[in-house]
């Protein structure tokens, strides 16, 4: 079975061909960044300019990688949410119209499944098993039961995580995307000198909260009163980057205890998201997963981020069990893996 895959939820045009055999035939990423550079985030509007712009050739460059055309394909999947709807809107259409003309079935993929399946693309990871799934704009904590079967846990009442590593890197004057270069700035930092807040810390559940550190950042730059120079910089960076880490092990480990009490023979502690990319954070799960009798399993860095490999995999995933969608399907903007879970909230406050 041969699958192709398209993503364009955000700022990556991205397609990849993917079988059942778990290889990976073409894998082509563009990334947007430099268009983004200038505004330190994503602007929805450029995003789907660009995915209208170069989605195509990235299709094209896909099927050329592979050395094969769509005649050879067994379904055609992309990401029909959630994400930013214009972009989310230009993938989604490019594959009904592939699906349309080639004669194949068109299969509508979550992204959010996409990560959640990843690792049984590249480590064959069995069910069940626990997900943190932590990026620019997600942050959830969801045991993984089956395809299409999810049980969230824990999600942001506010930012996630991979939001606060970019606001932080703004405020450092680092740049963006500001996953990287904060981690590269806060290499050889005193991550103590700033007493930064863990949020949530204490609090029962898996729920997270990222603005309050943001504020804490801030007022940390604020204090320095025009003096944040190279030592500063790199010392609140570290600073930062360990408040991140600390903080989602604590609530993983509420999680931990949690997917035992309903699955007592899970083994597998899966981090996905471009956040996980970061080796500290890495680290310190890795720790966590130990001390709790689990195996830390993370796709390679380049499959953490957005990419039409994830996509591929998970339609692959969904069409071998029968499931594949009509082209009226309609993208989503917003596209729960749990449906049946209730509003994050804490303390009276509402998500």
């Amino acid at each position: 079975m041969i699958v192709l895959g398209i993503e364009t939820s955000c700022d990556e045009t991205a397609a990849a061909v993917v079988d059942d055999a778990r290889v990976i035939h073409a894998n082509v990423v563009l990334s947007q960044i430099e268009e983004h550079r200038l505004y330190g985030g994503v602007v929805p509007e450029v995003a789907a300019r660009s995915h209208l712009e170069h989605a195509d050739s990235v299709i094209a460059q896909a099927m050329q990688d592979a050395n094969m055309s769509f005649k050879d394909l067994d379904c055609i999947a992309a990401t029909t949410g959630p994400g930013l709807i214009g972009g989310v809107l230009v993938g989604a259409m490019s594959a009904k119209a592939i699906a349309l003309a080639s004669g194949k079935p068109f299969v509508a993929v979550n992204h959010l499944e996409g990560h959640a399946l990843t690792v049984r693309l590249t480590n064959d990871v069995p069910f069940p098993y626990l997900l943190l799934l932590v990026s620019g704009g997600h942050c959830q904590l969801l045991i993984c039961e089956g395809v299409g079967q999810y049980k969230r846990l824990g999600t942001t009442i506010d930012d996630a995580a991979g939001e606060a590593f970019d606001k932080t890197a703004k405020m450092l004057g680092l740049g963006y995307p500001g996953g990287p270069l904060v981690e590269k700035a806060a290499v050889g930092g005193d991550a103590k000198r700033f007493n930064l807040p863990r949020p949530m810390k204490g609090r029962p559940g898996c729920d997270f909260s990222f603005s309050g550190l943001k504020t804490s950042v801030r007022r940390a730059v604020e204090t320095l009163d025009g003096s944040l120079g190279p030592d500063a910089t790199r010392d609140l960076a570290a600073s930062f980057q360990l408040a991140v880490a600390e903080t989602l092990v604590t609530r993983t480990k509420n999680a931990i205890k949690m997917a035992k009490d309903i699955h007592p023979n899970i083994k597998h502690l899966v981090v996905a998201g471009g956040v996980a990319a970061n080796q500290a954070i890495g680290t310190a799960l890795t720790e966590l997963a130990e001390k709790s009798n689990m195996s830390l399993v993370k796709p390679a860095p380049a499959l953490c981020t957005d990419n039409g490999a994830m996509i591929a995999w998970a339609g692959l995933e969904r069409f071998r069990l029968g499931h594949s969608d009509p082209l009226d399907f309609k993208a989503r903007p917003r596209w729960p893996l749990d449906p049946d879970a209730p509003s994050a909230a804490y303390a009276g406050a509402k998500a």
